[in-house]
């Protein structure tokens, strides 16, 4: 995990920002396929909501510190 998160720390705020749009367009999916009974992977649900809030904690990050700076 802490690998993860120094690889999302390395990334520019847009690369993380089409991560967040791609991983929230594979929750959705997942919702759906949930909802339908043809989700196999049920642990694939919790493992995306926590990347997503994985990088908003690095994005949040950025902010704090470029307000602190400024």
């Amino acid at each position: 995990m802490i690998a993860e998160i120094t690889d999302l720390r390395q990334k520019s705020s847009d690369e993380l920002a089409e991560e967040i749009q791609s991983l929230k367009r594979e929750q959705l999916n997942l919702r759906f396929q949930r909802a339908s009974g043809q989700l196999e992977s049920t642990s694939r649900v919790r493992e995306v909501r926590r990347e997503i809030a994985r990088i908003k904690t690095v994005v949040n990050e950025r902010r704090h510190h470029a307000a602190d700076v400024s």
